[in-house]
């Protein structure tokens, strides 16, 4: 994080107290914020103006930061899940009972990504945690592509880093875990 000109801890920190960040990428600006904090999903939710019931994805660097949500994954499950990250395919997987409703939304599973974006696997290492991750926008809007965008979009509400968005054109591909099925291509 450092490297970037943040400091990991202030941005822990602000992460543990309810506070949101703005940060690129595979194909646009994210909108996280701490997934085990109500408060802070419930103010993204409002920032954005996206209903509870869809739930939310979460990203991360690696599978432990994202395995006290899921049922148990064997370890061929989890370098699927790995393999996938590096092709931005975020899996609806079977949560486990305790996993946040206000992350889960109405449904059964969560949606889980494991990002091979070098700056949002670094944001999440620095943070040594999974991230809600959401396109940084108002419900229906084109997500933000740039600092400068995010920067008008949200002002002083939300902490926005530096760096550059991926290449990719289109958001994550979504797929049901059980069965590969395509639910956003």
């Amino acid at each position: 994080m450092e490297r970037l000109g943040v400091p990991a801890r202030a941005l822990a920190a602000h992460l543990r107290r309810g506070g949101l960040v703005a940060y690129p990428t595979e194909s646009c600006y994210g909108l996280g914020c701490d997934p085990d904090n109500r408060v802070a999903v419930q103010r993204l939710l409002k920032l954005k103006q996206r209903p509870q019931h869809k739930g939310l994805i979460l990203i991360a660097a690696g599978y432990r930061q994202v395995a006290r949500y899921l049922q148990p994954l064997t370890p061929a499950q989890q370098q699927q899940l790995i393999a996938a990250g590096a092709q931005a395919i975020t899996f609806l997987m079977p949560a486990r009972h305790s996993a946040p409703r206000w992350l889960r939304g109405s449904h059964d599973t969560l949606a889980v990504r494991l990002t091979a974006h070098p700056q949002a696997a670094r944001l999440c290492r620095g943070v040594n945690s999974a991230l809600v991750s959401t396109s940084a926008n108002r419900s229906g809007q084109r997500p933000a592509k740039t600092y400068a965008q995010c920067q008008h979009l949200f002002g002083r509400k939300v902490w926005v880093l530096p760096g550059r968005v991926g290449k990719r054109k289109k958001p994550s591909t979504i797929r049901a875990w059980a069965d590969g099925q395509i639910i956003r291509g």
